[in-house]
């Protein structure tokens, strides 16, 4: 659905993208991710057709974005991070202005109005002027207005920006809902989102892909991962969990708990459980970590942000 090869984007002397590729399949929830200036924007506007790319090529369902942006268009609902919407038009209205910028009239601009207040859940709002309207709905009405045309493809740019709690899970629920009939595209620095609603995600730093892969094993790479923290009464605990081959270290924390770091790629639960068993601690709790994707995406953005000042 969509193929990206080699993207560079220049503005200036400054190099904002620097040869970034991937592809994209039909059912795909993909977050690209990365701290602000990283690139994410300038990627997605490119492949909107919004912004040429220096270098490189954009293939939308086999069309060139560079070569005919109007036809790779016809596929895309885009969502900007900022979306301008007309202050003093009602909901309905706007999007019926839009139904038309894409060519639709009369009853079946009516039914692709209808369609997407429906999908997005405005209807409490349809005949209210955009300026009366909460971040909630604002925003909604920004998504909506990109299912007008039902396209194969949604790029939606920080699409829960400024939300409160329940009006980003409603969005997250919508695009979720949305995903499974098309290919979605977000970017994001919100690591939460990315767990909650992603089924792959690209980390970009410095204007390059620095990780492609899903979100649970991103976290695998966590240095948390498979670590278990324990409360557990009895004699020489921390010493003989050190002396398991699995364990790589034993922490002790101030609240009484005791934290055990595997050796790379091992588990270490049913070990612990086993000392416990075999030397009669009381064990209260345990819990192991699934690992932590805002870890994960530290150590590589920091690592190549040291690696791009390292170069300068």
């Amino acid at each position: 659905m969509i193929k990206a090869k080699d993207l560079v984007k220049d503005f200036g002397l400054r190099r904002a993208v620097n040869g970034v590729s991937f592809e994209v399949e039909k059912g795909t929830v993909l977050g690209f991710l990365g701290p602000n200036g990283a690139g994410k924007t300038t990627t997605i506007r490119m492949v909107a057709g919004f912004l040429p790319p220096t270098e490189g090529s954009i293939l939308v369902k086999g069309i060139d974005v560079a070569r005919d942006p109007v036809a790779a268009q016809k596929s895309i609902g885009y969502m900007p991070e900022t979306t301008p919407l007309y202050e003093d038009m009602t909901v309905s209205g706007f999007l019926r202005f839009l139904a038309e910028v894409r060519g639709f009239r009369g009853t079946e601009r009516n039914n692709r109005v209808d369609y997407a207040i429906e999908r997005c859940f405005l209807q409490p709002v349809r005949n209210q002027t955009v300026d009366t309207l909460s971040k909630g709905y604002r925003q909604r009405t920004c998504l909506a207005q990109t299912l007008l045309h039902d396209p194969d493809i949604l790029l939606l740019d920080e699409p829960t920006e400024g939300l409160d709690p329940n009006q980003k899970q409603v969005v997250r629920e919508m695009i979720k809902e949305m995903a499974a009939e098309r290919v979605v595209m977000l970017s994001t620095h919100v690591l939460e989102e990315v767990e909650a609603i992603c089924t792959r995600a690209i980390i970009i730093s410095a204007g390059k892909v620095v990780a492609d892969d899903t979100p649970a094993a991103l976290k695998e790479r966590s240095s948390k991962y498979n670590a278990v923290t324990l409360s557990a009464e009895g004699k020489e605990i921390v010493p003989t969990l050190e002396k398991l081959p699995n364990i790589g270290k034993v922490q002790s924390l101030e609240n009484g708990k005791i934290v055990a770091f595997p050796k790379t790629g091992k588990s270490i639960a049913a070990d612990i459980l086993g000392a416990a068993q075999r030397h009669k601690w009381k064990v209260s709790d345990i819990k192991v970590d699934e690992g932590r994707l805002d870890d994960v995406f530290r150590q590589i953005t920091t690592t190549e942000d040291t690696k791009k000042k390292e170069v300068a």
